[in-house]
């Protein structure tokens, strides 16, 4: 179907199915296709792009995030999401993501392969209109955020539940910011109480509706 310098890699578990479709997209592809772990990290070659199929059924939240992780790094890494349910899981995922494309568990292998080759050959995004229309109302509701303070938060307030957001524990917010752990918690309980919430799954999904997609975490030295 297409000749193409750069890699495919599916993250999900290894079975069975994983494999046939794997080699489905061997057939279709002249280039290197594997399975990676949703925890591994891949090599990656800048001068080349590699598209990472992430499967929605086995990549929880946190590996997805490890992936957009590694995409900070490369400018070459297409991040893309299939086996989504519908559209609004789609832009649940979204709302903390940052996907090149989108593919739902409806899809054709016909129609994903259609995918893999419009983000290979062209700068565009692969998701329908519908979901592109949701998507700019959504960025536009963070863009008025940015510009009124959110629930009364604090701006020191805003980055931490922007690093929590991140999957950042109390510890690596607190060397991040150059405070005391106990100067995150007693921030995090002022957060909670302001956007009325009881723990930290829930403050993220604030964050996540509120405030848009977390910045990639980068390693403490």
């Amino acid at each position: 179907m297409n000749n193409t310098t750069g890699q495919i890699v599916l993250v999900t578990d290894h079975n069975p199915q994983s494999l046939l479709f794997i080699n489905y997209i061997k057939d279709q592809f002249h280039c290197p296709v594997s399975i990676a772990a949703p925890t591994d990290t891949i090599d990656v070659d800048d001068k080349n792009q590699s598209l990472i199929l992430m499967d929605a059924d086995h990549v929880d939240d946190s590996a997805m995030q490890h992936w957009q992780d590694q995409g900070a790094r490369h400018e070459g890494l297409l991040l893309t999401a299939f086996n989504l349910r519908d559209e609004d899981h789609a832009m649940e995922v979204l709302s903390f993501m940052h996907l090149r494309g989108v593919f739902y568990r409806q899809d054709s292998l016909e129609r994903i392969c259609k995918g893999i080759e419009k983000l290979f050959d062209t700068d565009d995004l692969w998701m329908s209109r519908s979901l592109m229309t949701r998507l700019i109302e959504f960025s536009r509701r963070q863009q008025l955020n940015a510009y009124r303070p959110a629930c009364g938060l604090t701006q020191r307030e805003m980055e931490i539940i922007g690093l929590l957001g991140s999957g950042a524990s109390n510890m690596e917010i607190a060397e991040r910011l150059c405070v005391s752990e106990h100067t995150v918690k007693s921030h995090l309980y002022n957060v909670f109480k302001k956007i009325r919430v009881s723990n930290r799954l829930q403050a993220v999904n604030w964050a996540r509706q509120n405030l848009g997609a977390p910045p990639p975490r980068r390693s403490i030295s």
